[in-house]
């Protein structure tokens, strides 16, 4: 037997070169070349097997074509569905990738349990656990499992076949990193494979209306491992997040071609599985009994929805020559920008302090508009000065000083006021033009005003 020619393949972008070399020519990327085998045609291959169901390409104009909207499937679960966009769509993918141990599992099994009580069709491929092992996790968070079909099975041909066969509505892959396809002669989880696999299963799903939900890995980095192409070739990229010794899980969408990205869903894991937060803000909001220095409360947007988050900040004497500038959940290079213009325009400087900033909760908070809130809470910490329990914060910073409006200001004050606070320093910009009940607005144009404003009170 002629032994197996081998090529090197990139893990970020996929791409292949016939010898190895320290940079991808597709994508410029270091060390990301890894061996695998050269994969010749097949007649058993699965994109033969379903050539015919494609057929010829029809040209259409754009102006004929009627767009009508998607039904969506709800899963039960309401943060589930609002981080999915309202629910599962008919020839959707799905990808989900997080930690080990997470809840990825745990979070679709229940999910396909509550679609298999609305009498849905539904199948769980199992290709990390046994039939037994996922029947006693089923069994110890009590989920009612009559209708749910199970595959315990990691070959791609024998999940196409018996998808084909049994035609669910709802199918999830756990995990593709473990199926492979017998047409190519790499191990599972290779490069070629998670492509291959996950390439097959998306043409299957838009072919026959199935939904299909794949979970995978994610690397050290937290990113989704195998090649970047698994996520684009996807309808809808979700992220579960959340740390070990919490309770608290969060799934952030990052990719939605059905709903909204950047959509937020909040969980807290319990013995029966997770269940969703119907209050979110709470968790991000820190009870002290008396007033602090170093905390001011802003309204970040996750999606659609307003979230009030406690941002912390300690701001202490450095006993060494280069001050330590740390965030925890925000921008490390924003914190550095920030000291600068409050150097330059409100003539605070903190060269001889080391600065620390933290989001209460564990949430990363990734947009401008958190500015305003974390130069508030330094200019406390540095002051010892607390700010009002019942103040709120909003709004970027720009480097001439300015204060920049911040999207969708209405719906920030609105849940600012519903929660109970009474102040709220805002960009000028987002001033609402009638007052909001329980709530007065300060509206501001330059940092410098905010500094002043801490004076008043």
């Amino acid at each position: 037997m002629s032994k197996a020619k081998s090529i090197y393949s990139c893990s970020e972008c996929g791409a292949s070169v016939p010898k190895w070399q320290g940079q991808c020519p597709g994508c410029s990327g270091w060390n990301t070349l890894v061996e695998t085998i050269a994969e010749t045609a097949s007649a058993a291959h699965p994109s033969n097997r379903f050539a015919a169901l494609v057929g010829a390409g029809k040209l259409q104009q754009l102006s004929e074509i009627r767009p009508r909207e998607e039904p969506r499937t709800p899963t039960g679960i309401e943060e589930f569905d609002r981080v999915l966009g309202g629910g599962l769509v008919a020839g959707g993918v799905v990808l989900i990738g997080g930690d080990p141990g997470i809840g990825k599992s745990t979070l679709l099994l229940q999910a396909l349990c509550r679609l298999a009580e609305a009498r849905l069709p539904v199948l769980y491929v199992s290709g990390e656990e046994s039939g037994e092992q996922v029947a006693l996790r089923a069994r110890r968070l009590q989920l009612p499992t009559d209708g749910l079909a199970l595959l315990a099975e990691i070959s791609l041909e024998k999940i196409l076949n018996t998808l084909a066969r049994e035609r669910p509505a709802v199918a999830v892959m756990d995990s593709i990193q473990t199926l492979y396809s017998e047409a190519l002669q790499s191990a599972p989880g290779s490069v070629a494979q998670v492509r291959e696999c996950a390439a097959h299963l998306t043409r299957y799903a838009k072919q026959t209306g199935t939904c299909i939900i794949l979970i995978g890995h994610v690397t050290k980095e937290g990113a989704l491992a195998g090649p970047r192409v698994l996520e684009h070739i996807v309808d809808t990229v979700l992220y579960f997040e959340g740390e070990t010794h919490s309770s608290f899980r969060l799934v952030r969408a990052v990719k939605n071609r059905f709903g909204a990205v950047n959509e937020l869903g909040v969980f807290a894991m319990t013995d029966k599985g997770l269940r969703g937060v119907s209050n979110p803000s709470a968790l991000f909001l820190s009870q002290h009994a008396q007033e602090v220095s170093g905390s001011c409360v802003m309204v970040t947007q996750e999606g659609t929805r307003p979230l009030l988050v406690e941002i912390q900040a300690l701001v202490d004497p450095t006993h060494a020559p280069s001050p330590r500038r740390l965030t925890v959940g925000l921008e490390q290079n924003r914190l550095a920008m920030l000291l600068a213009v409050l150097h330059r325009h409100a003539g605070i400087v903190c060269f001889d302090q080391d600065v620390f900033v933290n989001a209460v909760g564990g949430v990363r908070i990734a947009e401008p508009a958190a500015d305003l809130a974390v130069l508030l809470a330094i200019v406390s910490s540095l002051r010892n000065q607390p700010l009002p329990a019942k103040l709120v914060a909003f709004g970027e910073i720009g480097l001439a000083g300015e204060v920049r409006p911040a999207p969708r200001g209405q719906e920030r004050l609105k849940e600012a006021a519903k929660l109970g606070f009474t102040h709220a320093l805002i960009p000028k910009a987002n001033a609402p033009k009638q007052p909001i009940k329980g709530i007065e607005v300060i509206a501001l144009d330059r940092v410098e005003q905010a500094i002043e404003q801490l004076r008043a009170f």
